[in-house]
């Protein structure tokens, strides 16, 4: 990890950013995408730098980290995103830090044990569901299969949590067309529970936003790319 100056955030900021509008522009020009920046790779002042060029959400990967990050840039009105594996043993901790937003909310049963503690502790929290639509061993999310009904299941059976949408991880693969059909197939689903009152769709992430954008995410999970 090392401390980037000002103008290079700047520059890696900006490229990101005009990137953003590029793969927008193709959607409509009414779609908006919401920048989340990944802090895990990155010194706590390069989150600082980015709050004083405009960037407000930032994501941490551990819970742990998460609650060092918030606690050291408290003096921040920053907009915190959980963003990985959420393991039972560290529900309370999260709840406790009350993030804006939980990505990656995996299937039913954490859905129970998060809205039993949530419960206890009289909050909410807003997720999202995680959709492994890759199909891969290694991630984590529920099938695209049962993605429709676990969303609803999650809603009637878990008053706590406020379902937000969905977020899923592209494929992993130099195949850009593997990537796709993994982006369009999560897009389908959040499609269809739109009607359910979904509004985000979180795809995408330093090697494949725009890609991600083009097939319909409105937020994106960018950390290598500006701190390059």
């Amino acid at each position: 990890m090392s401390l980037l100056n000002k103008e290079r955030l700047r520059t890696n900021l900006d490229e990101v950013i005009w990137n953003i509008e590029q793969a927008r522009i193709t959607v409509s020009e009414h779609h908006i995408v919401k920048l989340v920046t990944v802090a895990k790779y990155t010194e706590p002042e390069n989150i600082s730098t980015l709050y004083e060029l405009g960037q407000r959400a930032f994501g941490e990967n551990q819970v742990q980290q998460l609650k060092e990050r918030m606690e050291l840039l408290d003096a921040l009105p920053l907009e915190w995103h959980m963003i990985g594996t959420l393991q039972k043993n560290k529900i309370n901790t999260l709840i406790d830090l009350r993030p804006s937003l939980m990505q990656s909310l995996d299937g039913l049963e954490l859905a129970m044990e998060l809205n039993k503690k949530l419960a206890a502790k009289e909050t909410t929290l807003s997720c999202l569901l995680q959709i492994n639509a890759a199909g891969e061993e290694s991630k984590s999310g529920v099938t695209p299969e049962e993605a429709f009904d676990i969303y609803q299941a999650i809603k009637e059976s878990c008053p706590q949590i406020h379902l937000k949408g969905v977020m899923s991880i592209g494929a992993h693969t130099e195949e850009r067309k593997t990537i796709q059909q993994s982006f369009e197939c999560t897009q389908h689903i959040y499609e269809s529970l739109q009607k359910e009152g979904a509004t985000i769709c979180s795809m995408g992430m330093s090697s494949d936003y725009q890609l991600a954008i083009k097939c319909g995410s409105n937020l994106v999970r960018v950390g290598s790319a500006l701190f390059k």
